[in-house]
């Protein structure tokens, strides 16, 4: 195995000048770094982490947390690119990515236990539904560095989407074009949808809308069969809503299914928005109105975020970093104010 000694050998420079220019210290020329990382390329070089976390008690390993009861994960459009982002932010520094599960290996460990058992420089929380289960508390209130998405928590960085102005954003878009019976399927239990039932209130009552309560439902994120469901019950009311407000983008399927099967065509019939701004919702037929959330800010800053905590250039007291996102327009929305 070649060795940091070989290259400096090659090279006719110190050990140390090889060390420097690997880890493109400033205090060594750029044409010794490029002469010294042309060699090491030529003679097949490989770091040994393994050393390299003994020497700087860093493993430059990040690990990312998943806990929702739909197992949706990867499939799920909006996190999938948020870890991306992510993911490439990480990279960008240096660091590799592990999953952190309650199982490796069919041998239960808590997510504290699986990042200790990985030795992990710190851990993004990506999607938790329930924060009050005990093995989140752990890891929440352990040494361990830790950014959480989405969820704001005591003494840890926090990167969140503003769900709040998204969803004001979008029922003032429908109130615009004229309607006035909207109804909202919201998604489980969890912090996010708190927050979206909450703004989708105050918007309505702000706009002197009458909250209906039969027109709240509560349906599942990413599931379009439970959507097709609810959204059938809606227009199928005796005073039915005129748009409806879904849980996510990749909902919408069920809810155009459910149309279709009653004959009924968007944006005529019944007017749809969702949520997130996946590319699916802009290939859909017709083409979705939406709010999409900057997925590649959200993972950046969660990574930065988190390695400025291991870093140590910045602690865990500080003030959430709100990412705002922005309205997509499709033609999903019925206009009642014709060329008003």
């Amino acid at each position: 195995m070649v060795s940091i000694k070989d290259i400096a050998s090659e090279c006719g420079v110190s050990i140390a000048t090889v060390s420097k220019a690997l880890n493109n210290h400033k205090d060594v020329s750029e044409a010794t770094k490029n002469a010294v990382r042309e060699t090491a390329k030529r003679l097949g070089y490989l770091p040994n982490y393994q050393a390299r976390a003994l020497k700087t008690n860093r493993t430059y390993n990040l690990g990312v947390v998943f806990a929702e009861r739909a197992q949706s994960g990867l499939t799920h459009s909006y996190f999938a690119a948020v870890l991306n982002s992510f993911k490439n932010e990480a990279e960008a520094n240096g660091y590799d990515i592990t999953f952190i599960s309650s199982n490796i290996g069919n041998n239960p460990l808590t997510f504290y236990e699986h990042c200790i058992s990985r030795n992990v420089d710190g851990v993004m929380v990506a999607n938790v539904d329930d924060y009050e289960d005990v093995h989140v508390t752990e890891l929440l209130e352990s040494s361990v560095p830790l950014v959480t998405l989405d969820y704001k928590t005591e003494n840890k960085p926090a990167v969140i989407s503003d769900n709040y102005q998204g969803m004001q954003t979008l029922v003032k878009y429908v109130y615009d074009k004229g309607h006035r019976k909207i109804a909202y399927i919201y998604g489980d239990e969890a912090s996010v949808t708190s927050i979206r039932i909450g703004s989708f209130r105050d918007a309505l009552k702000s706009l002197n809308i009458e909250i209906r309560e039969d027109y709240l439902l509560h349906g599942k994120y990413h599931d379009p069969a439970v959507t097709e469901q609810l959204a059938a019950r809606l227009v199928k009311m005796s005073d039915p809503p005129t748009c409806i407000v879904l849980p996510d983008d990749f909902s919408a399927i069920g809810a155009l299914t459910a149309f279709e099967k009653l004959g009924m065509s968007v944006p005529n019939d019944i007017s749809i928005v969702g949520y997130d701004g996946i590319m699916l919702s802009q290939v859909l037929n017709p083409k979705l109105t939406t709010f999409k959330q900057d997925t590649e800010k959200l993972g950046a800053e969660a990574a930065k975020q988190l390695i400025s905590l291991i870093t140590k250039k910045i602690s865990g007291n500080i003030e959430p970093i709100i990412v705002e996102g922005s309205l997509l327009e499709g033609s999903s929305v019925k206009n009642f104010n014709g060329d008003k």
